[in-house]
């Protein structure tokens, strides 16, 4: 049986940045889990991935220089999106690091149902990278 490879899509260019300026042990931990999500999928479960409702997902990325967060979503034809990612600097996440990962969400959502040459993201094939 073929597994099927994943697509990861980031939000912008800036969020790209924002996760490779992570310090190094969080960087690498980003870098091997999202491997894992480009073949297994988004649902690496607890500890590294929890849903947060609403299609709503956090990959939970801890080494020694701390813990770092990114949001993401997932998109129709198996297609994840990153849309927000911190370094926590305390034991729960803050409103504002959520709320900005909602609203980049509703932004993606409204980018889909946003024909484009007349395609909806259900149609899209090939698009890879941003958004």
């Amino acid at each position: 049986m073929t597994r099927m490879e994943w697509e990861i899509a980031y939000f912008d260019a800036d969020l790209q940045q924002t996760i490779m300026a992570f310090p190094a042990g969080i960087q690498a931990r980003y870098i091997h889990l999202t491997q894992r999500m480009l073949t297994f999928g988004p649902d690496l479960g607890m500890p590294h991935s929890r849903a947060l409702g609403q299609g709503l997902f956090e990959l939970r990325l801890k080494s020694k220089e701390g813990i770092g967060r990114v949001f993401f979503c997932t998109r129709p034809r198996r297609r994840i999106v990153m849309l927000h990612a911190f370094v926590k600097k305390s034991q729960k996440t803050p409103a504002k690091e959520l709320k900005l990962a909602r609203q980049r969400q509703k932004e993606v959502q409204a980018r889909a149902d946003t024909p484009r040459n007349g395609e909806t993201d259900a149609q899209e094939t090939g698009r890879e990278g941003g958004l």
